[in-house]
């Protein structure tokens, strides 16, 4: 191996100290970043622990030497929370498996066929992304009225699904992009047909943009509140997670004890489902930035 010149040497090291500043500011500031993000996070499940004295407290502290579990015993003790649960799992689980499979017939429609306004197409999924969820809220209100649909489960999946197909689709079109044509070719060759080549060849290829496409819907679906407070009016039977929250607030005396312990319940799917799909959905978001 060549050793470096003297004078060679001295502008590497020189220039390892001045990136090491910069390098340890950036760590820095990163790291608070992060605390301020996990700030909210921490004082949730705090307050959900903490006795009802210290959370109505005048003087609030971040700790406490007394937990409870009195808030999260409040919670499970209501008479619809597994109903609840339940209908969220139901909404979320059926949003992302529709929009997944949606979306991954829509992209390797726009990715892989040549047709006639397909540019106009793309062009739509991404104004449909500019538009506020909250402009539309009264014209789907009505929307589902005339089909029938208010005060059940349906009226909370079709506009979540609307809502998170351009996404998807645009996402996921990338991903069939950066699938090499002469792939499709040679299975075509070797006697594959395009329905096996699309789920056994193209479908394994983009399987991490589907988990990355499939954890926005999810946490879409599942933290939904405006959609489960406009659409389910008088079915409570029907109303999902979220509107669980509703039954610890008094105009008086709300219990934010039992708030912030419902809040930290909802919090745990979407963590365990975050790190069950974690691997592949840095794989994916990374197979996203890259084309």
């Amino acid at each position: 191996m060549t050793a470096l010149r003297p004078e060679t040497a001295g502008r590497v090291r020189f220039a390892k100290r001045v990136r090491r500043p910069w390098r340890l500011a950036a760590e820095a500031s990163a790291v608070v970043v992060a605390l301020v993000v996990a700030f909210p996070l921490y004082w949730m499940v705090l307050s959900a622990f903490k006795p009802a004295g210290e959370v109505r407290s005048a003087n609030p502290v971040p700790w406490t030497l007394d937990p409870s579990w009195d808030a999260f015993r409040r919670v499970f003790e209501q008479q619809d929370f597994g109903r609840y649960f339940l209908n969220s799992v139901l909404v979320a689980g059926t949003v992302v498996t529709a929009s997944a499979l949606i979306a991954f017939l829509a992209a390797t429609a726009v990715a892989r066929f040549r047709f006639r306004l397909r540019t106009t197409l793309l062009i739509l999924l991404l104004v449909a992304q500019m538009v506020p969820v909250e402009a539309l809220t009264i014209p789907m209100f009505f929307l589902m009225r005339d089909f029938g649909a208010l005060n059940s489960l349906l009226s909370l999946i079709l506009p979540h699904l609307a809502f998170s197909l351009p996404f998807a689709i645009w996402m996921l079109r990338g991903f069939v992009k950066a699938v090499p044509e002469a792939l499709e070719e040679q299975a075509r060759i070797d006697g594959a047909s395009r329905a096996r080549f699309l789920w056994q060849i193209l479908f394994p290829l983009v399987f991490p943009g589907l988990v990355a496409t499939s954890v926005f819907s999810f946490i879409s679906a599942w933290n939904d509140f405006l959609f489960a407070k406009s659409f389910i009016i008088s079915a409570t039977e029907n109303s999902t997670l979220p509107m669980a929250l509703l039954v610890f607030f008094d105009t008086e005396t709300p219990d934010w004890g039992g708030v912030m312990a419902a809040s930290t319940v909802m919090t745990v799917p979407v963590l365990v489902f975050f790190v069950l799909v974690h691997r592949r959905l840095v794989s994916g978001l990374g197979g996203a930035v890259k084309d």
